[in-house]
């Protein structure tokens, strides 16, 4: 008998073995435009994460992690690793999104689906092209999407929570809203995007602007806090509202704000985008007036969704949008 029971455990072993080793393993290649970016550090855990979740007895999903480092020379050589090891699928932060039609093309070469995230390719190439004009790209291609939200809706919703104050962001009572803006990476479409329809968003509510100052801080939290900084030491009390395009300038500006010995809702107003866990702080706390939340749970969900879809050769959409949400005091009290 007791033979018989050793048997039968070293059969199911086998058995085990036997479809442990038949198990499909799909290899991932995912690349980051930089590792040290806050809102991008969230994204790509959660993509290592919920690739997890999916995985069964029968699928598994081997995640190669790359920094591009801010370097698109760096990424590119990332690109072509993950070609030679024969990825099954790339999920793809750009470094520049004006090289998206050569990455493109040469992942597109290969016959490996792509799946391009958070950094939406430029509108147009340098000659003025349309996007789909200048290559076929995402538009024309089965295994090319994009995953990402509008940033034209994140920089709206920046200006509507300015509208939406009693005084509408105009505190000295000159009958205008007198601004700094510290943009992102100028070459990006959503640094472009948030700059534009924050501003847009106060002069389609019939409010007048004026622009002190608007410099490129480059999604860096010092640099934020530098050139806004410099903007209240030169311009003081005049500046009604500071843009951040995103919150890691914007806990830098936080900071230059309290060191400047302004307090935001009284006689200033800062706004940033991502709704990182400590800009919600500062919003709840009164120290930021509000951020918009830029879904790093729904965008690289939504990423890795469609990835496997690549992967179980399932027809895709070329576009897929999460969109933002306002995080303003009244929302953080709701929570």
């Amino acid at each position: 008998m007791k033979k018989l029971l050793v048997f039968a455990l070293v059969a199911m072993m086998a058995l085990g073995m036997v479809a442990s080793a038949s198990a499909q393993t799909y290899k991932v290649g995912v690349s980051i435009y930089q590792f040290t970016d806050n809102f991008m550090t969230l994204y790509r855990n959660e993509i290592e994460a919920y690739f997890k979740t999916l995985e069964t007895d029968d699928v598994k999903y081997e995640i190669t992690m790359a920094d591009g480092k801010n370097d698109m020379a760096e990424q590119t050589n990332q690109i072509q690793n993950f070609i030679t090891q024969g990825m099954d699928v790339i999920i793809l932060n750009l470094v520049q999104t004006s090289s998206a039609d050569a990455v493109i093309d040469q992942v597109v070469a290969a016959g490996i689906p792509l799946v391009l995230i958070n950094r939406e390719p430029l509108a147009y190439d340098a000659e003025g092209k349309t996007l789909d004009e200048a290559y076929e790209g995402i538009l024309n291609n089965a295994q090319v999407c994009y995953v990402g939200a509008d940033a034209r809706q994140s920089g709206t919703f920046q200006g509507e929570m300015v509208a939406e104050l009693d005084n509408k962001g105009d505190i000295n009572g000159d009958g205008k809203v007198s601004y700094i803006m510290i943009e992102g990476d100028p070459e990006n479409i959503d640094a472009q995007y948030r700059t534009e329809f924050s501003v847009k968003a106060l002069t389609d509510a019939g409010i007048e602007v004026e622009c002190l100052d608007d410099q490129v801080g480059n999604w860096d939290q010092t640099k934020g806090q530098e050139l806004c900084a410099n903007a209240l030491n030169i311009y003081g009390d005049k500046v009604e509202v500071v843009f951040c395009n995103n919150d890691a300038m914007a806990l830098g500006a936080a900071t230059a704000i309290q060191t400047a010995g302004r307090k935001v809702g009284e006689d200033i107003y800062l706004l940033g985008v991502d709704a990182l866990e400590e800009a919600v702080q500062l919003v709840k706390d009164g120290e930021m007036t509000g951020t918009v939340l830029n879904d790093h749970v729904g965008q690289s969900h939504a990423a890795v969704d469609v990835a496997v879809k690549l992967l179980n050769g399932e027809e895709i959409d070329n576009y897929y949008w999460v969109d933002y949400v306002k995080v303003n005091k009244a929302y953080v009290d709701a929570m």
